[in-house]
């Protein structure tokens, strides 16, 4: 079994973001000229996630408005008290989790019809890493 690794750097200029990632893990699968395996694609930061879902304006904001109504801002949680102002984020991190495997087939990520990569920045406007491992043959 081969393995192939990629790091992508994020530093959003919002608090909060979604973006898509497709085309850079798609690149590193060329680059890594596994034909058959698996992608790995995680966010190596607890107040950051990895989604598979659709590139749609309309999802995008009721993900946003059920991240909120689930783990919304607040002043008074406990995690406040290290001098942080994101725990919500700690918690959306938990709710849309931290990495995705996908397939890859023929060399190719192997998605299903809509579905494309996000990374979700829950604590941005700072310098944070995801990393693409890749295995298989």
């Amino acid at each position: 079994m081969k393995s192939y690794t990629e790091y992508l750097w994020m530093n959003t200029p919002n608090r909060r973001d979604l973006i898509n990632i497709t085309d850079k893990v798609s690149q590193a699968v060329s680059k890594s000229n596994i034909k058959e395996g698996l992608a790995l694609v995680s966010a190596m930061h607890i107040t950051a996630g990895i989604i598979v879902n659709d590139d749609e304006p309309g999802f995008h904001r009721d993900l946003w408005k059920w991240l909120e109504q689930l783990a919304p801002y607040r002043k008074e949680y406990e995690h406040h008290r290290t001098g942080e102002d994101n725990g919500d984020a700690h918690l959306k991190n938990i709710l849309v989790h931290h990495q995705v495997v996908v397939p890859i087939t023929e060399g190719k990520l192997d998605l299903g019809p809509w579905q494309e990569i996000f990374y979700a920045e829950f604590d941005g406007c700072r310098r944070k890493r995801i990393i693409i491992k890749i295995l298989g043959e």
